[in-house]
């Protein structure tokens, strides 16, 4: 059987594809199917890497954006959407999968559109609590459609749709604990702190750590993952703020954490700071209480709905960026960390929110098309 996945322009799409990925190759060899061939379309493969670990075809088809703003690149990029569709329906022809999944993205629409000019069946995911474009249009025709937070299904049709939580890959399921203080460079008895900014990082989550950078660290150590583009930056800033401070040890930064260096972290942190991707939903499966900052909705229309809804489970507390200071951001910290009670009551509330299984509840139902649509 075949199987394409589509979506992309952000670790958000590509790494649940990737998790997914992993769960199909495990069910198919625990109910000795008949072995599978994966494909991946989308305008950039995002992490060659780990498409060849989980052997994975890349298949490129052109893509363009649709900004929520005016700009020039939205008359231009229609042409690529236009070059995308046609060169997405030429090369699915040839190859002819079962099923589509699509995580959505503007680098789905191109395959999407030809899954449905060539009547395959498509299975979507979404992650955000308010659905992007390309899915809320996909959902009129796809055959299933799985959801992360509940709030999402009153978009779509509800006899074709489930909530089973976003899917993690298995290499980030699970933190160490064992050995990670070393391996990080970190004290043993001080509480720590995980600052993530997405896959990009965040410059405006940068900034007010940095600000707040001496008065943190004498209370608590930090793992700071800034983001490629903002690694040289920091790191130049931090030498400056940091100069001759006692406590400079305590602060840790990386432009990327790996996947080891990633479970070492949540192994070892006792809060998270984090943009509201689906970061949330491996912060709630490590247990750790979060402070939350979306992307302004000017920006992202789904991180502060995101958000709010991971922190009505109890499981975090939203600072909104405009709110974001670094007096503000001190005094949650602070908060969280000085009550135990507090602490372990949004240790619980993540726990609830938590949904483990997604990736391979995915997994079954793709199989089931997919084996279906052979028949």
């Amino acid at each position: 059987m075949r199987i394409l996945f589509t979506g992309g322009g952000t670790g958000g799409h590509f790494y649940p594809i990737i998790a997914v990925a992993e769960e199909l190759r495990a069910v198919v060899y625990e109910e000795k199917l008949v072995g599978s061939k994966l494909y991946f379309m989308s305008d950039k493969p995002y992490n060659e890497k780990l498409l060849l670990e989980n052997d994975i075809r890349f298949v490129v088809a052109a893509a363009g954006k649709w900004r929520r703003y005016f700009s020039i690149l939205n008359f231009t990029d229609l042409f690529k959407i236009g070059f995308g569709i046609g060169q997405a329906i030429w090369k699915m022809f040839w190859i002819y999968p079962d099923v589509i999944f699509s995580k959505g993205g503007y680098a789905s629409v191109p395959a999407v559109c030809a899954g449905r000019i060539l009547g395959i069946p498509i299975f979507i995911h979404e992650s955000d609590s308010q659905p992007g474009r390309a899915n809320l249009w996909a959902g009129k025709f796809a055959q299933r459609i799985a959801l992360s937070y509940e709030e999402a299904a009153s978009y779509f049709e509800t006899k074709k749709t489930a909530v089973v939580g976003n899917p993690l890959r298995r290499e980030i399921l699970n933190p160490i604990p064992q050995g990670a203080k070393k391996f990080l460079k970190l004290e043993e008895d001080l509480p720590i702190i995980l600052v993530l900014g997405g896959s990009l990082g965040s410059q405006c989550i940068n900034n007010v750590l940095l600000e707040s950078l001496p008065e943190l660290l004498e209370s608590y150590q930090i793992i700071h993952q800034t983001g490629k583009q903002n690694f040289a930056d920091v790191k130049a800033r931090t030498q400056v703020i940091l100069k001759d401070n006692p406590n400079s040890k305590r602060y840790q930064t990386f432009e990327y954490l790996n996947d080891l260096a990633m479970r070492m972290a949540a192994g070892v942190a006792d809060l998270v700071v984090s943009r509201a991707g689906s970061a949330i939903f491996e912060i709630a499966h490590w247990e750790i209480p979060a402070i939350i900052i979306p992307i302004p909705e000017t920006i992202s229309h789904d991180q502060r709905s995101n958000a709010f809804t991971y922190a009505r489970s109890g499981g975090a507390v939203v600072i909104e960026e405009n709110n974001l200071s670094p007096s503000v951001l001190t005094l949650e910290i602070k908060r969280i960390l000085t009550d135990p009670r507090l602490a372990a009551e949004m240790q619980i509330g993540a726990k609830n929110f938590a949904r483990p299984e997604a990736a391979r509840l995915i997994a079954k139902e793709i199989l089931d098309i997919a084996i279906q649509h052979e028949i």
